[in-house]
């Protein structure tokens, strides 16, 4: 579907500053939601596969080999461990689970581990199954869909306009060749950004005007949440009114996508949560983010249960990999899909979410390459 508004109409609303205009868009960004996806939500929770040392560049992030901050580190998980953690997101109210890695590639036996975790989660729960793994080819984008995965994330992360500031050693070309290949593969598309990376309004409606071009199924919406050490680490978190206003714009401009509300989201935003899921929010990253810490989510349920939005599991989140486009609703009450796929004789499911304050272990580094842009890196200074 076409955007809602024009190029024009959306930098007007980006420079909108009264809390009651911004108010009035949020409740026109709300309608459009509503419109397309009636009482809807689409939660997710992930777990962080792997994690650290990342020869990539990106200034945002803590895992970059180039970051002056101390790394977050652990192995590749066996495809028994990223099953534990679905239970776990599954018994918390997530729809679907998304296996993320670092980096713009893994090597085959990580792959391995990543296809036979998918098979692991279709087999024994009913979630939806995501997958971000950094750039793949068509081919390996089948595998992917073989196993079970019904959509893959990858972000253009910016404005193609601004996105030298962010990365020089990933292009954003290839970030596109990537999409084309899961999108060629026969899988969903997951596709945004991150949002106070430094770009312009402009750049903003450059970048949400792109991303209506790739025209992708999901859409994560990320607020940076500066780390100390990274180049964009001495960044201040954004205005909360000033992300709530974005995201409704951005809502006007992709009326069909699925929006989700990911990292950064309690440092940036706080009590306003609640005003940024009418702004036109399908669903957040339930529980917690690849390296620090997110809402609770009981948090999250009552969250959209305020807005009248339904957070109840239905059965079909397996089969159906686009719930809000599900046929129908059930009549009555929902049934435990958690607890069908229990055995009543084993021990009961002790849920744990991905905690990376418990689950990641940090690096100090000796010494910290320059970055290939030249550029600083900002914040901590190199360990001695």
């Amino acid at each position: 579907m076409p955007p809602l508004i024009t190029r024009a109409e959306a930098l007007r609303l980006g420079g909108l500053t009264d809390r009651a205009e911004i108010e009035a868009l949020v409740e026109r960004a709300w309608n459009a939601r509503v419109e397309r996806f009636a009482d809807a939500t689409d939660m997710c929770s992930l777990v962080n596969a792997k994690s650290g040392g990342c020869a990539e560049d990106c200034g945002f992030c803590a895992q970059s080999r180039f970051a002056e901050a101390e790394t977050p580190m652990h192995a590749m998980m066996s495809a028994e461990q990223i099953l534990e953690h679905a239970r776990a997101a599954e018994a918390a109210g997530a729809h679907r689970f998304c296996m993320v890695t670092q980096g713009q590639g893994l090597s085959k036996r990580d792959f391995e581990a990543v296809l036979e975790g998918a098979r692991l989660v279709a087999e024994h729960t009913n979630l939806k199954r995501c997958a971000s793994i950094g750039h793949m080819s068509t081919k390996r984008a089948r595998q992917l869909k073989e196993a079970g995965i019904q959509r893959v994330h990858h972000n253009v992360e910016t404005a193609r306009s601004y996105y030298p500031e962010v990365s020089s050693t990933v292009q954003y070309d290839g970030r596109l060749r990537t999409i084309d290949a899961v999108r060629e593969a026969g899988l969903e598309t997951c596709v945004g950004g991150i949002l106070n990376l430094g770009e312009t309004p402009e750049q903003r409606v450059e970048m949400a005007f792109e991303l209506a071009t790739i025209d992708p199924t999901s859409v994560p919406i990320n607020l940076l949440n500066p780390r100390p050490g990274t180049k964009f680490g001495d960044r201040d978190f954004m205005d909360p009114w000033e992300a709530v206003k974005w995201i409704a714009i951005f809502r006007l401009i992709l009326p069909e996508a699925l929006f989700r509300l990911c990292g950064g989201r309690t440092e940036n935003l706080g009590d306003l949560q609640r005003l940024a899921v009418r702004a036109g929010i399908n669903g957040v990253m339930l529980g917690n983010f690849l390296t620090t810490l997110g809402n609770l989510p009981e948090e999250d349920h009552a969250m959209f249960r305020e807005h009248g939005l339904n957070v109840a599991p239905q059965p079909d989140n397996g089969s159906n990999p686009r719930p809000d486009n599900r046929a129908g609703w059930l009549e009555g009450e929902t049934p435990d899909v958690v607890s069908a796929h229990l055995d009543a004789a084993a021990p009961a499911l002790e849920v744990t979410l991905w905690d990376p304050s418990k689950q990641l272990r940090y690096r100090r580094k000796s010494s910290v390459p320059p970055r290939p842009d030249g550029s600083p890196n900002r914040g901590l200074a190199p360990a001695a």
